[in-house]
């Protein structure tokens, strides 16, 4: 996540395979977020906040090793940590409207 913040703010860094990978995937991470968050646009979004939304829709829906549920509870916590008093329920929501709409459309 700190390598997203710090890419996203744009300063030069080392990256993690998985930093670079999640950057590489940046534009359909993107068109997610906007989505699933469309009062809110990309620019208007808390760095911490847009960092691990990116970070976890890159293990969602790229990676997919880990559950889902695993995913959207660290990423939680990572806001609840890291973030403002509004960016645990702002995360919860976007990832839990992704995951409802993979859901629903994996049953038709």
């Amino acid at each position: 996540m700190q390598a997203i913040f710090a890419w996203d703010c744009g300063s030069l860094v080392d990256h993690s395979a998985n930093s670079a990978q999640i950057i590489e995937s940046i534009d359909p991470i993107n068109t997610l977020i906007s989505t699933h968050a469309p009062k809110w646009p990309l620019e208007k979004i808390n760095k911490v906040d847009l960092s691990i939304l990116r970070c976890a829709i890159w293990e969602l829906k790229i990676e997919a090793k880990t559950p889902p549920k695993v995913i959207i509870d660290e990423a939680i916590e990572l806001a609840k940590e890291f973030g403002t008093d509004t960016s645990a329920p702002f995360v919860n929501g976007v990832l839990g409207s992704i995951i409802n709409q993979h859901e629903s459309s994996q049953s038709t």
